[in-house]
């Protein structure tokens, strides 16, 4: 997962997306800011969904997507229209993540409304109501999208009622950002329980979270003095050391009821860690 509010150049995009179809990756996620939050000025961002379907007419394999769109930035129907677009562009390799938006600072830049939180809630159920429409229901809606039923819709949040409430009603997966392993457990008992009162199958669920990771303890090292030096923090991303080490930490999450995790890839110009975290996957993989 990559934060392309952080000044990540297109060049850096395609490197990027082909070091993860190389190693062997699932996918590649990306934030959907259009101001940084770590760097500060002048780092800026490409738009998500533009940038996304250029990744797509590149790669082959990859599945691509946002984590995640706020409702804030674009009506319901270009976002749908976005989502469609990205899966013709890719074959059908294209996921929606959508929340209901936080960063205030950007809305003011780019002249977004942005109104209260309870507001934003509520135009996120209304855009799912509306996205799920154009996608599956609406007979004047073309072209429809590759994927069937529809492309999957994840929706972010730590699991407070409302962005549970929506997942319920419209999703297939929710991811949580940021958990500790007893944060991961009590959230996906909570989804759990919404899935069980709704009488509907539980959602896939995921986590967002930070990663440094190395082939060995110099290269962790390197790898983490680095990060720090980016976020200007001492302790550590959220999850950090050796492959070796990060399975250990992974494998915690999964017992807990994690079924994928975004890592987010905060130095996105090392590359070369894409190729650790496939090392990564292979070793979860065993």
């Amino acid at each position: 997962m990559v934060e392309g509010q952080e000044g990540v150049d297109w060049t850096q995009w395609v490197a990027l997306a082909r070091a993860a179809e190389a190693a062997g990756l699932e996918g590649l996620f990306r934030s959907d800011h259009y101001r940084s939050i770590v760097r500060g000025e002048p780092a800026g961002s490409l738009d998500a969904w533009a940038v996304l379907a250029a990744l797509a007419a590149v790669t082959e394999r990859i599945r691509l997507g946002t984590m995640v769109s706020p409702v804030t930035f674009r009506p319901a129907a270009v976002l749908a229209k976005n989502v469609v677009t990205v899966d013709h562009v890719s074959k059908g390799r294209v996921e929606l993540g959508i929340g209901a938006g936080w960063y205030e600072a950007e809305h003011e830049t780019y002249g977004f409304p942005f109104g209260t939180t309870r507001e934003r809630l509520d135009e996120l159920d209304r855009q799912l109501a509306e996205i799920t429409r154009q996608l599956t229901e609406a007979d004047d809606v073309r072209p429809q999208a590759v994927q069937h039923p529809r492309p999957p819709v994840i929706v972010g949040g730590r699991a407070k009622p409302r962005t549970v409430s929506a997942a319920i009603r419209f999703a297939d997966e929710y991811n949580t950002v940021f958990p500790t392993v007893d944060d991961a457990r009590g959230r996906r008992r909570i989804l759990e329980d919404a899935a069980r009162e709704a009488g509907r199958e539980p959602l896939r669920f995921s986590m967002m979270i930070g990663c440094v990771v190395g082939r060995d303890r110099a290269d962790a090292d390197e790898r983490l003095s680095a990060w720090r030096s980016l976020t200007g923090q001492d302790g550590l991303p959220g999850i950090a050391g050796t492959v070796d080490e990060v399975v250990e930490q992974l494998r915690a999450y999964e017992a807990v009821g994690v079924e994928r995790a975004m890592l987010q890839h905060l130095v996105h110009e090392d590359v070369e860690m894409v190729a650790v975290l496939g090392d990564l996957a292979a070793a979860l993989a065993e």
